[in-house]
């Protein structure tokens, strides 16, 4: 046993006996994807048959729910807590000095105690500095970008350093050829996975695209009916063909299970039947296709409707891993592995948070069906992702509430807040209650040296 592996024995508790067949766990995370950008969720201008076929044998998922931009979205799946618990704001830049503290327990520092591979392949975006980067984090492998494939000079402003591309802690290229990025992955990430075919293995595949600037290889370029999006998705769809080929041809796909969603909102694109896009705290900023398959486990051509989250899989990866995480670390995310393997699930948590790129402040909360809007919400950052940063789902300045039946009204398009005051007091108190437990237990981010 290592010394790292002792001490995350001993921060988190102590592992428990192995699954009867542990799964391998593959996480595809998509950049900047909204919901209805894969025809499985409604788009009918792309053509992507691998994950509609992906679709059929596994699960949907109607509620899943990010965050409106990237870096907090990624610090809640690591960590299972909303972004603010873990003081990660909503965008790092290549000048940030601050990053996902190396204390905190990752998915990949959980695995690595069940004896798991691990492996980050793709954008990172949770601290460029060395100790905050993915082999510090419990990831035994890192291919990949350190943040977004824009923040370059000359692109996003004139001051960016060349974007870089490492292998490990190793920086192996500067600027690389973009338009090979989802192919260079999907090949990294089917290496990873035949070197550990033997053992169980955790791949998480944050993908560079579909963030701008956009790019496709030339067997994409050009191809699809929905021009450069539509060429960057129908690649991101071959890569989850590829990837599922090398499962199957391997014999690992009865016992692995394929993630995939997406980080936040669509950029400068809508999300229908939702409001809202990347950079707001309306439906389609934040709420995000997912599909999960675990053949034989997961039902076949099955849709869940309860709420579930980034939040919720470092618990969920523990239940189904067999791993107990420490008590005394607090979790916002629920075990909701019976979202994932029973026919007809009950709900395993009905409230959930809306945090904005700025620390500490609740924009929203949802409880069932009812999603009140703790000040009135701000379109300016709906429809202006370049604000995302300062202003994703901020106030308008009004102290107004703004009340939403999502069952009746999923676009949130009728404020209903004075025809129920009962429940506009009771959402208020709720997420002030929330968010005053998270700011007493929040957990620094990292520094940089």
């Amino acid at each position: 046993m290592t010394l790292r592996t002792l001490f995350f024995t001993l921060l988190l508790g102590t592992p428990g006996m192995a699954a009867p067949s542990q799964p391998n766990i593959v996480f595809i995370f998509i950049d900047d994807m909204g919901y209805a950008d894969i025809v499985p969720f409604g788009n009918r201008k792309v053509h992507t048959p691998h994950l509609d076929e992906l679709a059929k044998q596994g699960r949907k998922f109607t509620n899943y729910y990010a965050t409106p931009v990237c870096s907090m979205s990624r610090a809640s799946l690591m960590t299972g807590c909303y972004n603010t618990r873990v003081s990660i704001p909503g965008v790092l830049q290549p000048n940030s000095n601050i990053g996902l503290n190396p204390d905190e327990v990752t998915l990949a520092d959980m695995a690595k105690t069940q004896g798991y591979a691990t492996a980050c392949i793709g954008k990172w975006h949770l601290g460029h500095d060395p100790k905050f980067m993915p082999t510090k984090q419990g990831f035994d492998y890192y291919f990949g970008i350190p943040y977004s494939n824009n923040m370059v000079k000359g692109y996003q402003n004139n001051t960016a350093p060349p974007l870089p591309l490492f292998q490990n802690e190793t920086i192996i290229e500067t600027e690389p050829n973009q338009t090979q990025f989802t192919r260079r992955f999907t090949e990294e990430t089917i290496k990873f996975i035949t070197a550990n075919k033997d053992k169980p293995f955790m791949v998480y595949l944050p993908h560079a695209m579909i963030h701008v600037p956009l790019a496709a290889s030339a067997d994409f370029k050009g191809k699809s009916a929905a021009g450069p999006l539509g060429d960057a998705i129908e690649e991101i769809d071959w890569s989850v063909g590829q990837i599922t080929a090398a499962l199957k041809a391997l014999k690992l796909e009865e016992n692995t299970l394929v993630v995939f969603t997406s980080d936040n909102g669509p950029d400068r694109h809508p999300a229908p039947p939702f409001r809202g896009e990347k950079g707001s705290c309306y439906e389609g900023g934040v709420r995000e296709p997912c599909i999960m398959r675990w053949p034989g486990k997961i039902p076949a051509g099955s849709t869940c409707d309860q709420i579930i989250g980034n939040i919720d899989m470092f618990p969920t990866f523990a239940k189904l891993i067999g791993y107990t995480p420490d008590s005394k670390r607090i979790l916002d995310g629920k075990d909701s592995s019976s979202l994932l393997l029973d026919a007809t699930p009950s709900a395993v948590r009905d409230t959930h948070l809306y945090y904005g790129a700025a620390l500490g402040k609740v924009v929203a909360i949802r409880q069932g069906d009812w999603k009140l809007f703790l000040d009135s919400p701000s379109e300016k950052a709906a429809k202006n992702p370049k604000k995302a940063n300062s202003e994703a789902g901020a106030s308008s300045g009004r102290n107004d509430r703004v009340l939403y039946n999502l069952k009746t009204d999923i676009a949130e398009s009728k404020d209903v807040a004075a025809e129920h005051p009962e429940i506009v007091a009771r959402l208020t108190k709720e997420a002030k209650q929330r968010n005053s437990e998270i700011l007493a237990n929040q957990r620094p981010a990292g520094q940089a040296d």
